[in-house]
């Protein structure tokens, strides 16, 4: 599994190889790096990689900006369980080359929030009669129980808040990607508002590059090499 967070910026249009039009949603990616890496020495089946992400908000507190310092700034931390975290170090980086153009991708995010609706557009009911006798009935949800049970069974659908919620959408298509910009043209429509933050999710492991720890054993071992060289 592979995952990376991104904003959602705008709804466009892209030409298909056979001329077709296309309607797409364009997400700018950053990097992500790699926090903590919880191995299975110590937590068993609930191994799980905490990456960072810079999406998330300013207002953090000490331990965490302690936890992912040098690695993100405003940090937005998930966790990605994982079988083998042997290949996973703190301080790696990874961003969109991870994903490639034509890749099936899930895409989650907040919906948008609609506040206190009723039933015809919570849930789409018919409504009402609109003539013959009716009046001002035209959007009601009608009768909402019966008189022998003398109340309303849970879960009955009925009027109250909408949206808000978080939204999963599988099998969407990317159709192009623009490393140079760090953004993700992904076909058809993505959930949640514009500016908005959304996950997006594949099969397959991230590409990473070098940690800082591995940089660290890199100038060591430089070192211990140039003063072999002079003795």
């Amino acid at each position: 599994m592979k995952l990376i967070l991104g904003k959602k910026l705008n709804m466009s249009q892209k030409y298909s190889e056979n001329g077709s039009i296309v309607p797409v949603t364009i997400v700018k990616v950053g990097k992500g790096a790699v926090v903590q890496v919880k191995g299975v020495e110590k937590h068993g089946k609930n191994a799980s990689v905490q990456l960072g992400f810079k999406e998330g908000s300013k207002h953090v507190n000490k331990a965490i900006k302690g936890q992912v310092k040098g690695l993100v700034d405003c940090p937005r931390l998930i966790e990605m369980q994982v079988q083998d975290t042997s290949v996973f170090e703190a301080g790696q980086i990874f961003g969109l080359d991870s994903f490639s153009k034509g890749e099936k991708v899930s895409v989650s995010a907040l919906s948008k929030g609609r506040g206190y609706q009723g039933v015809v557009k919570r849930h789409g009911f018919h409504g009402s009669k609109k003539t013959h006798g009716a009046k001002h009935s035209l959007r009601s949800p009608g009768s909402i129980g019966s008189t022998d049970a003398a109340r309303v069974f849970p879960g009955k659908r009925m009027a109250g808040r909408m949206g808000g919620t978080r939204i999963t959408v599988s099998n969407l298509e990317i159709v192009d990607i623009d490393l140079e910009n760090e953004l993700v043209m992904i076909k058809g429509a993505v959930p949640g508002a514009r500016n908005g933050v959304v996950e997006i999710r594949a099969e397959g492991d991230l590409k990473m590059e070098t940690g800082q720890k591995k940089k660290e054993q890199e100038k060591i071992s430089i070192k211990d090499e140039k003063e072999e060289i002079k003795k």
